[in-house]
């Protein structure tokens, strides 16, 4: 982790309590009336707490007339320094829960290049069918660490091939070994922009996008967001024919620039997103809108061959448990058959005789 990283356009150093200013505005009223009366200011404190009550303490003290002025001032300071804030326009509950962000989150970086090569390693090692996936990640990666960026991210990416194959796992497996969050978004199941964008409050079903939802989770600036099935998006419409479409929601997180300075329709302030790493899967590129597809580097993923899957029930046999033997044989099968299953299906045959060998049956 490096320093924090300031996320959100808010001010939270400015005093918005009327109550507190007037505290203030009190004390240092006491304290110059103190000083015209030639005492010592460093003993006020110890004064007020042996005898509140004294003639001297008395007489420094505001008048009823001088409350009221001080209450005036502390109300119109509270108020300007509210706008000033850009938390005027939030209710309590919203601006605690900003509050959260108010010492900036942590970004993630590389130490060294060597560690960017290793993660590309076991990437390779575990999946070696996403080869041009994890090639493309493992420049990204080296790249980072030799300019000093900021902040480790990855250009937008889309991985396209066969369901099944195992991309977006592949996906949160670069974010874990990163040793950064990530989130997964259905487009299949959330076709509109507001999984990503969130809605404004006022709507029934007003909540916050997946995005601003993970910066208040995880309190980290550069986490990796996954969007599953991109092509499946199609075209979400109100009944004013206002599109809703998840596609035009993500672009502006996909560019830089307009990222930077991100409009949360939410809570209505600016979030900087240009450090969040973006990648989507799809079964067919074709379906993908262009406006995104543009601004993706696009990777072919191959369908997995028996080798492929051979390879992945030996690491997953293991991993669960699974005897040798079984490993072993399960691995044959895979390899010499003509039919071709995908991760999910090796998965289910995996549990399937982890579940056999650990029956009483079995022993």
């Amino acid at each position: 982790m490096s320093a924090p990283l300031r996320i959100v356009a808010l001010r939270f150093d400015l005093e918005t309590s009327p109550q507190k200013i007037e505290q203030k505005l009190t004390a240092f009223l006491r304290e110059l009336r103190w000083k015209a009366r030639g005492f010592d200011p460093a003993v006020l404190e110890a004064a007020r707490e042996a005898d509140r009550w004294s003639e001297e303490l008395r007489a420094c003290s505001p008048s009823q007339r001088d409350g009221d002025k001080i209450r005036r001032r502390a109300k119109a300071l509270a108020d300007r320094r509210l706008r000033a804030s850009g938390l005027a326009h939030l209710n309590r509950d919203a601006r605690e829960t900003l509050s959260g962000l108010s010492d900036g989150v942590q970004i993630v970086r590389l130490a060294t290049e060597h560690r960017a090569d290793e993660i590309a390693a076991t990437l390779h090692d575990e999946m070696p069918w996403m080869a041009q996936a994890t090639t493309l990640a493992w420049h990204a990666m080296r790249e980072s660490v030799r300019i000093g960026a900021p902040a480790l991210h990855l250009p937008p990416m889309l991985l396209d091939g066969p369901p099944g194959v195992g991309k977006s796992y592949w996906a949160r497996r670069l974010a874990e070994l990163i040793g950064t969050p990530s989130e997964l978004i259905d487009a299949a199941n959330e076709p509109a922009g507001f999984a990503v964008a969130g809605s404004q409050k006022g709507w029934g079903s007003a909540h916050r996008g997946r995005p601003v939802e993970l910066f208040l989770r995880e309190r980290v600036g550069n986490p990796i967001m996954v969007i599953d099935e991109i092509d499946k998006v199609g075209e979400v419409r109100s009944n004013k024919g206002i599109s809703f479409a998840l596609s035009n929601a993500l672009l502006p997180m996909l560019e830089p620039l307009s990222a930077q300075a991100w409009s949360c329709p939410y809570f209505r302030v600016t979030f900087d997103m240009r450090w969040i790493s973006w990648i989507l899967t799809s079964n067919n590129r074709r379906r993908v809108p262009a406006p995104l597809l543009s601004r993706c580097r696009v990777v072919d993923v191959p369908p997995l061959s028996g080798a492929h899957l051979a390879h992945f029930a030996r690491r997953e046999g293991r991993v669960r448990g699974l005897s040798e033997d079984a490993i072993a044989t399960l691995a044959e099968m895979l390899e010499g058959s003509s039919h071709r299953l995908d991760l999910r299906a090796v998965i289910n045959l995996i549990d399937d005789l982890v579940a056999h060998e650990n029956s009483p049956r079995a022993h």
